[in-house]
């Protein structure tokens, strides 16, 4: 299953700029996902991470996770937000980072479901850049009523 650019706001209440996945090249089984992000010169926080020697921040690389594992969630849930339902990050364990990641790199985000109970949904997740490994996590996610 692959979901395009303009789709992916059918899964996640998320907007630009905080926006972080640009597609979704696969889903399989509604166990695992592959996304990606591209890094452009022109994302906001780059001015000041850092001026003259900018890095894509690990923070937003954990996000970028924690939203392409929002996708698999509602996927696999088979709903969207729309119906009354927001997907939160609950938690994030064992996170490293390996590499640096800059502007014109285009990452991949790997999530798989390890398990789920009682709306608590646990990932493993790990960010790719040219097939290096660069970032590792563990993410817990919670499915909630939205308010």
């Amino acid at each position: 299953m692959k979901i395009k650019k303009e789709d992916i706001k059918k899964y996640l209440p998320h907007r630009e700029p905080f926006l972080f996945i640009d597609e979704v090249l696969d889903i399989k089984e509604n166990t695992q996902i592959h996304a990606t992000k591209y890094i452009s010169n022109e994302e906001y926080f780059l001015q000041g991470h850092f001026p003259n020697n900018p890095i894509f921040p690990g923070v937003i690389i954990i996000e970028a996770l924690g939203q392409a594992s929002g996708i698999l969630g509602f996927v696999s849930m088979n709903k969207t937000p729309e119906q009354g339902s927001i997907y939160v990050l609950a938690g994030v364990d064992k996170v490293r980072f390996r590499k640096r990641v800059r502007p014109g790199d285009n990452i991949d985000l790997y999530s798989k479901v390890i398990s789920e109970k009682r709306g608590i949904w646990k990932f493993e997740c790990r960010a790719e850049l040219d097939g290096e490994l660069i970032c590792t996590a563990t993410i817990l996610c919670a499915d909630r009523k939205a308010e």
